[in-house]
């Protein structure tokens, strides 16, 4: 079943039940697909990968937002940002932890000889390649740089 498909069913049972911040958060996945779809960049549709790529720019927005918003005291806006990210998270692959990721930017440092900082853009575009869907960019070049420095 597709990304589309599944938020589809989803958002039957989110207006069924009632629940506002799930309807919510799967109509900004169903806008932002069709959104893609309809760019012209795609006649056959978007491929998985770029579905996951999609789901991950979502809940990157949504948690921005919150911090802003934390920043600026005002938990009453943050906490609906932070309750759509569980919605949407919820389309994304399982999250790798710290450790598999340090594991996986480890063995990409061996493979290429990496040896600094100048090395950095060549490991991180292998390892979010190896990665895709699995870890945040953020994460992946907090672990790329404490291997490299």
């Amino acid at each position: 079943m597709g990304l589309q498909q599944q938020v589809m069913e989803q958002m039957k049972e989110a207006m069924k039940s009632k629940d506002k911040v799930a309807l919510e958060s799967l109509r900004a996945i169903k806008s932002a697909l069709l959104l893609a779809q309809t760019s012209g960049n795609s006649n056959d549709g978007l491929t998985e990968e770029e579905e996951v790529k999609l789901v991950q720019k979502l809940v990157k927005q949504r948690k921005d937002s919150a911090a802003i918003f934390q920043e600026q005291g005002r938990e009453d806006l943050a906490a609906p940002e932070l309750e759509q990210v569980a919605v949407i998270e919820q389309f994304l692959p399982e999250q790798l932890d710290e450790a598999a990721i340090e594991n996986v930017v480890a063995d990409v440092i061996q493979k290429t000889g990496a040896s600094g900082m100048k090395d950095m853009g060549k490991v991180m575009g292998m390892v979010s390649k190896q990665l895709a869907g699995q870890a945040d960019g953020k994460t992946i070049s907090t672990i790329v740089k404490q291997k490299l420095a």
